[in-house]
């Protein structure tokens, strides 16, 4: 357990390594081809939007930019993340974004759907979308495909984390059983 724990950390050390060096790759718009793609689609049931079909209706923007939120409130929202990182406490940003990387992993999340998430949310913010998600986990057919979505509503500003957290927060009571 030990070495998947390192593994994970190593893993998001060069992930955030690579996102530095890599910021202005974002803003040129650059094409990168899947060359499996096929393989989210196993992990993630393609929704009608996902191929093509327009919405009826022009979504809302959200004006609120992506900021971050105390990792004490994420986790009186989130407390299920906590069982995913060792000890089961989280007390760090960094653990938590370790155990968004399991909990990712364990809800049948690709890879790419998460590292697209955390190119357009943050590394923080992807990890608090995926304790949001593990939250509701039985009521989404697909997480997977559901963070994607939410991933490019973020990209194209029509979704912030303030509401799914504080939906997250109602539903929990308020008051979670473990704080950072």
């Amino acid at each position: 357990m030990e070495i998947l724990r390192e593994e994970i950390i190593n893993r998001l050390e060069i992930q955030l390594k690579a996102q530095k060096t890599d910021v202005n790759d974002r803003h040129n718009d650059r094409h990168i081809q899947n060359s499996k793609p096929e393989s989210f689609q196993e992990l993630e049931p393609s929704s009608r939007k996902e191929l093509g079909e327009m919405p009826s209706q022009k979504p809302k923007r959200i004006a609120e930019p992506l900021k971050a939120y105390p990792l004490p409130l994420v986790l009186r929202a989130c407390p299920q993340i906590a069982d995913y990182s060792t000890g089961g406490r989280v007390e760090s940003w960094r653990e938590l974004m370790a155990a968004a990387v399991l909990v990712r992993s364990m809800l049948g999340v690709s890879p790419s759907a998460y590292q697209g998430a955390c190119e357009v949310l943050g590394p923080e913010n992807a990890a608090i979308a995926v304790a949001c998600i593990l939250e509701r986990a039985e009521h989404i057919n697909s997480p997977g495909g559901y963070l994607r979505d939410l991933t490019r509503k973020a990209a194209r500003g029509e979704f912030g984390l303030g509401p799914m957290l504080m939906a997250a927060l109602r539903a929990n009571g308020g008051a979670g059983k473990r704080s950072a």
